[in-house]
This record gives C-alpha cells, structure tokens and sequence, in this order.
C-alpha cells in the first residue's frame, strides 16, 4: 500500500500544500499516495495538537516532507500524531540522529571533515578562550563556524570561514557574527569543522547528495545550492557501511569531491528536510516516498545512468 505523505500547509492557504512542495506532493498523489496537511507555524510555537489537527485520524505510517523542525519539535510532532492512530516512519530518535551533526558525526568521522562542538543556547555567545580551546584538537589551518545544522556560508568571510584557527581574534569575530546573524534560528550549538579544499567547476565546488533509504542509496541529485544539473557520480564504496551503521530509515548526505580526488561526506540530514535541486522532476522522490520502486537501487553503471 502506498505511504501518505504529510506536508507543511500554505500559510495563506491552509487547505493547500505550502507552495515549495506542491509540485512533489502533486506527484505523490500521481503515484498513488495520500497527502495529509501540518502546520509547521503551530508546531514552532509549541501548539503539536493544532498542527496535527487536518491530518485524518488512522493514517497509519507516513513521512513528514516539509521544513525543518527542532529535535523536539518533531517529537512533539509524533507524540501528537500518535494520538491520532498516526505514527512517523521516522523516529525523532532516528530524526535527531540524522539531522543534528553531534547525533551523526561518530559514525561518518573516517569520511568527513575534523569536527568539535559545544552546546550553547542562541545568542550566547563563547568567549575567546572557550574557542581556542573548542578548536584545540583540529588540524592547524583553516576551519569553518556553524551549528548543529547549518552554516552560513552565503556570508562565508563574515560568518563562516576562519582563515587560521590558531588566530583566536578572528576565530572569535566569526563566531560571534554566526551567532548574531543566526538569531533564535541557531541550533544546538556552535560547531567547529577543519577546512578542506574541494574541487571545484568554474565557480562553484563539485557536491551532489545521494538519498538513502533503509540504508541503500536510491536516487542522486546535485546540491541544491549548485549551478548545475546531473553529472558528478561519487564514490559510495566508503560511504554506505557509515550509512547503515547510523540505523536510520531516510537519510540524505552531501558529497564533495576534495583536490586530492577522494569523495568526502560534508554533511548528512533527515531526508524528510532535505531539499532537492531545482533542476530534478518531483516523481523521483514522490516515487521513492510512496513505494512505487521505479527507479531502483543506485548501484552500478546500470543504476548510476538511470538516476542521472
């Protein structure tokens, strides 16, 4: 039976699906499956039984595919769905694990940048001792700032990128300004990452994400945030042990190819967030989501070709 689907709402239009998932959520109902509303603003503010409160009781299984949530935000999200004979396909356990680079990092340490990290509310801000001693253990050299989530890296010499992690003055500036320009938004706390330099085509660096589903890698797209379409095909070999091992039902992880020719995960995420690029057709996912397995297991020549 396919799986339904539920959808942030419009918040202009709350019997609509919020306008960035229209087309995807139209391709889930092409595919079979059965599309239920949230109220992603209710859940923010707390209020888990009203943004439920569309959502048909008895659904059974589903995905969440909308924007991102707080760790528990989305557990209050299920414990409400719960009541209503609904239950996440994803657990919040499962979501946190994906979704928040300490839940991650362990098992992807092999395959992806030198991290450190120090939990701290928003707007608190580290004092110029506390980072050096964060950034102690990396690698001399470059590094970048961000939370447990996400950087800022279209602010990238204001609020991102430390050219020498050893300069406590700049590391200090880049971390405040992350965390002034994050607001209320900063999640989790303040990560630290060494800086490793990718490959790059014309302007932009060589990254695609690959969606895991159950451990097995099902559909291959560029990062959102590149200026091209399909083409890169990454190395997996190195990857899928770390993927299986972290034991979550739907993850998503962006690779970038570094200068010296080895694929690098940069960062791993709850594929029920996760956004795709424009430039892929919306049935790709929405098949993957219901069950409609027309794509197949991304695996070989054979694999790699029809996912491009």
């Amino acid at each position: 039976m396919p799986m339904p689907v539920l959808y942030c709402r419009d918040a202009l239009n709350p019997r609509r699906v919020d306008q960035h998932f229209v087309l995807e959520a139209r391709e889930v109902r092409a595919c079979g499956g059965t599309v239920g509303l949230i109220d992603h603003d209710a859940l923010l503010r707390g209020e888990a039984q009203q943004a439920v409160a569309q959502v048909p009781a008895g659904l059974g299984s589903v995905w969440y595919r909308g924007w991102m949530l707080p760790g528990d935000r989305y557990a209050a999200l299920a414990e409400a769905l719960g009541g209503r004979g609904t239950e996440l396909l994803v657990t919040p356990r499962q979501y946190r694990t994906a979704h928040e680079l300490p839940g991650w990092y362990a098992t992807f340490v092999d395959v992806s940048p030198a991290s450190v990290w120090r939990p701290t509310k928003p707007g608190e801000v580290l004092t110029a001792d506390d980072l050096a001693a964060l950034a102690e253990p990396l690698p001399p050299g470059p590094g970048i700032v961000k939370d447990y989530v996400k950087s800022r890296k279209h602010e990238w010499e204001q609020a991102c990128f430390i050219p020498d992690l050893a300069d406590a003055v700049e590391l200090t500036r880049v971390a405040r300004r992350f965390v002034e320009l994050q607001e209320e938004f900063l999640a989790g706390g303040i990560v630290l990452r060494a800086f490793e330099t990718f490959s790059r085509l014309e302007s932009a660096a060589a990254e695609v994400r690959v969606w895991w589903l159950d451990g097995e890698p099902r559909l291959l797209t560029p990062h959102p945030d590149s200026p091209f379409g399909r083409g890169l095909v990454p190395d997996l070999d190195h990857v899928g042990p770390a993927v299986r091992r972290l034991g979550c039902r739907f993850v998503t992880t962006d690779m970038a190819l570094r200068s010296d020719g080895v694929w690098r995960v940069v960062e791993v995420g709850d594929g029920q967030v996760s956004d795709l690029h424009q430039s892929i057709g919306r049935g790709e996912l929405a098949a993957l989501l219901v069950g409609a397995d027309v794509y197949g297991r991304l695996s070989g020549e054979e694999g790699q070709h029809r996912l491009r």
